[in-house]
């Protein structure tokens, strides 16, 4: 997703690296058409997200990508890497609309499962960063944090009526990074493997 996602940005005017990055792109889609996502009914089914962002990932317009992954039981159902609207200062600042954006779907999501007459507690929010977390719990923090787009601060909301909670992880444990940047073939294959894909 992240190679496809780069790769589109130069649509209009292609070079002959491009062109040598799809054709990598196409050997491993047929390298993996073996695989998919296995879901497991005896794997616990409490829905869990993991968000995160690259900041200025965009060079060009300065603007960051949020991204999420939820996953129910073994294997990711709905992720999502989308490009900011606003250019913001500060990577804590783009991990909070990541979250913002995460908890949005989280919401329907809930609804959702609740629909299906599953009963579904306060979806968990894996974020990493600390800073992020703090300006979503504390309203302290609003002051710096005014010139994000209002839709983003409903996450404070959420968190108070319990229907998400906002949770630490460390970078390494971070699934959504799969979506956001290149990485090492060792780590994407860990990461791959976290969303349910197997052979």
């Amino acid at each position: 997703m992240f190679a496809t996602s780069l790769l589109s940005r130069f649509m209009n005017s292609p070079s002959h690296i491009h062109l040598g990055a799809a054709k990598r792109v196409l050997r491993y889609i047929q390298d993996t058409l073996n695989h998919g996502i296995k879901y497991d009914k005896e794997v616990e089914t409490n829905v869990i997200d993991f968000c995160d962002s690259d900041w200025v990932g965009y060079m060009d317009e300065m603007k960051s990508t949020s991204e999420y992954v939820f996953s129910q039981g073994s294997g990711a159902f709905s992720w999502c890497s989308k490009k900011q609207q606003t250019v913001v200062k500060s990577s804590a600042k783009a991990e909070y609309i990541s979250a913002g954006l995460a908890t949005q779907q989280a919401i329907w999501l809930k609804r959702i499962v609740e629909d299906f007459g599953e009963k579904q507690g306060a979806i968990t929010i894996h974020c990493d960063s600390k800073s992020a977390i703090a300006m979503a719990k504390n309203p302290i923090f609003h002051g710096k944090t005014k010139h994000i787009t209002i839709k983003h601060h409903f996450i404070r909301e959420a968190i108070e009526e319990e229907k998400v909670q906002l949770m630490f992880c460390k970078s390494n444990d971070q699934v959504a990074d799969i979506f956001t940047k290149a990485l090492p073939r060792e780590k994407f294959q860990k990461l791959r493997e976290a969303l349910g894909v197997q052979e």
